[in-house]
């Protein structure tokens, strides 16, 4: 994925106002070549959308794939933006903690479920079986990244007794999967889950894992 002669360890990105303008438009560039082309996308093209040489991006980026990571990375900075904050600042101190999951999983939702999260999810998709790399990518950038919030703010609860559970890691994914994959798997054929059904499946994502993790549930066998 590495374009050869491109990446160096020496390599010294450009500095100064002019070279963060150079670097913002490439980044513009990019990411609209890549959601409209696919990993595929080249990297002249971008260069000519940018108004720049393809020496420029290469100084800026190393290679292809260092430009979409830092595309992934952008994408995903917003996308994650509100909901991180929520977990950081209200999930592990939580008196409600029904509200404040209901919250954050509503902004969860809605940074992920735009068009622009989508098609970037599709093209990684789409790409992973010839250049996996772009998975790990998306996987470490979002996923992870989230996740790791959600479970020490999920420990904080349980130490403070505001919840039972005894795999913190396995109830971070069950609650993305309750509240956040059906977005992502109606994305993925094109549509969008309405308004009304946006907010049963959130309510009612949050209503199931609390039914399993508040300490008045009855554990299942």
């Amino acid at each position: 994925m590495t374009a050869p002669g491109h990446r160096t360890a020496t390599r010294r990105v450009p500095a100064g106002d002019r070279a963060r303008r150079k670097r913002a438009a490439i980044v513009r560039a990019a990411s609209g070549a890549f959601l409209r082309d696919g990993y595929d996308a080249g990297m002249d093209a971008i260069a000519a959308e940018a108004g720049v040489s393809k020496v420029t991006v290469y100084n800026h980026f190393g290679s292809k794939e260092e430009l979409f990571t830092a595309i992934v990375g952008d994408i995903l900075d917003r996308a994650l933006a509100d909901s991180t904050a929520l977990v950081e600042a209200r999930l592990g101190a939580s008196d409600d903690v029904r509200a404040d999951l209901t919250a954050i999983c509503r902004a969860w939702v809605a940074g992920h479920a735009t068009p622009e999260v989508l098609a970037l999810h599709n093209v990684v998709v789409g790409s992973t079986r010839r250049l996996p790399d772009l998975g790990r990518t998306w996987q470490e950038l979002g996923p992870d990244r989230f996740h790791t919030l959600v479970r020490a703010a999920l420990q904080e609860l349980v130490d403070r007794g505001r919840l039972v559970i005894d795999d913190v890691p396995l109830a971070a994914i069950q609650l993305s999967g309750l509240v956040l994959l059906p977005h992502i798997a109606y994305g993925a054929a094109g549509s969008a889950p309405d308004a009304d059904l946006t907010e049963r499946l959130i309510t009612g994502g949050v209503d199931m894992f609390l039914a399993r993790y508040l300490p008045s549930a009855t554990p299942t066998p």
